[in-house]
């Protein structure tokens, strides 16, 4: 069979669709397409432990996503066996560990103004270390599980536990400025919870009742009352869902209806919410279990072939525990497409040279196309994921739920013809 190919845009200029055999394979075509390497764009340079099996307590799995210090080239990865780590991102060598009491199972926020890493921990606390040493520059008892990556803005950081706690600390001391605290639900809960979004002098947080709600930067009060999507999905079902969690971090975006915030409950499906009063701008119901959403977007360019310029183009991606990775319009919530997942969720995606890197729980590390979900390329492990990816430029970095920390180059696959 001829080989045909999928040409990757350099970053930013996006993908122009073609077909998705593979240009040098040995997969057999009958199995399931996840598993072939369509273009071969994912290599592995190399694998890195940060997993201390002396250290290693209860949880089989690392949801910590990497965070990446460009200019030092660094990665800065948590795990469960209690530690922060910090990787030379070229080789993989050990550059330092921080310990905490509990599993760090967040996604690290560096600072490059001040060189410093902060970072939650199972163990209730955030922490705020020194990018080179490790050293610890202060450390905030918030009582409960901190896994979501903070927010920073000047000299304010904004952090949400797993109490359904949202807070404003000092930067420089870690000290309080506000707190804001919702009752959590009764019953069972998904795992996991939404972390801040901070826009437009407000942070935006959704709750495990069920609820989205905005609060003042400066001062903490709300902004506008909270919106009970449990509701929606309960109207929806004809009865209370067993999960009323919204677990999504919103996502802001302006669309022709004005400023909206992106959020997704469990239940109820995705929404679209007035970013200044919390109405509701549009809904879709379909998209059930989703766990995280990314805005992608594509600038304007002109195609390969000179024909007319392609406008600028914008998705919605609801990645979802088990109904699949969606696109959806950001103006309507209407589908664009929607790709079922082999045997388990799938992570947030991230951008990867125009493409969407996503890891799943059981079959891999995946390239897919934004435009239409197909796969680029892909890499099973035989190790899940259970953190998203991070990437920039031609480097991709994830880690495993066996504690591998996994860095892949991505190549560009050949033109059509070449």
């Amino acid at each position: 069979m001829k080989a045909t190919a999928r040409y990757l845009a350099l970053a930013g200029l996006g993908l122009v669709t073609f077909g998705c055999q593979a240009l040098r394979t040995g997969a057999n075509p009958a199995g399931p397409n996840w598993k072939h390497r369509p273009s071969w764009s994912l290599q592995v340079d190399y694998t890195r432990s940060v997993l201390d099996e002396m250290r290693h307590i209860g949880e089989p799995y690392q949801r910590g996503q990497p965070e990446l210090d460009i200019r030092g080239r660094r990665v800065f990865v948590g795990s469960s066996d209690h530690g922060l780590y910090a990787i030379k991102a070229d080789n993989g060598r050990l550059l330092w560990r921080f310990e905490t009491l509990g599993a760090v199972q967040c996604e690290p926020l560096y600072d490059p103004k001040e060189n410093t890493l902060y970072f939650g921990s199972n163990d209730g606390a955030l922490y705020k270390v020194d990018a080179d040493t490790g050293r610890l520059k202060w450390r905030f008892m918030s009582n409960a599980e901190v896994a979501r990556r903070p927010v920073l803005d000047g000299d304010r950081l904004f952090v949400v536990n797993s109490n359904d706690t949202v807070l404003a600390l000092s930067r420089r001391t870690g000290e309080t400025i506000w707190t804001q605290h919702r009752q959590p639900a009764l019953g069972m809960e998904v795992a996991g919870y939404a972390g801040p979004l901070l826009w437009r002098g407000k942070v935006y947080a959704a709750f495990s009742d069920g609820t989205v709600t905005a609060f003042d930067a400066q001062s903490g009060t709300e902004r506008w009352q909270p919106v009970d999507l449990s509701a929606e999905a309960e109207q929806l079902l004809g009865d209370v869902p067993q999960y009323l969690d919204v677990d999504t971090t919103p996502v802001a975006d302006v669309t022709s209806a004005g400023a909206v915030i992106y959020v997704g409950s469990y239940a109820g499906g995705v929404f679209a919410l007035d970013a200044d009063t919390g109405t509701q701008v549009w809904s879709n119901p379909s998209v059930i279990g989703v766990g995280d959403l990314l805005l992608w977007t594509q600038r304007a360019h002109l195609p390969d072939d000179d024909g007319p310029a392609i406008p600028e183009r914008k998705l919605l991606i609801a990645s979802t525990g088990t109904t699949g990775v969606w696109a959806l319009d950001p103006e309507t919530g209407a589908e664009v497409w929607h790709r079922d997942l082999p045997n388990g969720g799938a992570s947030r995606p991230v951008p990867a040279l125009g493409a969407l890197m996503v890891t799943t729980t059981k079959q891999g590390l995946f390239l897919l196309s934004p435009l239409d979900g197909s796969v680029i390329d892909g890499l099973h492990t035989g190790l899940g994921f259970s953190g998203p990816a991070a990437a920039y430029g031609r480097r991709g970095f994830a880690l495993s739920n066996g504690g591998k920390l996994m860095a892949v180059h991505i190549t560009p696959p050949l033109r059509r013809g070449n």
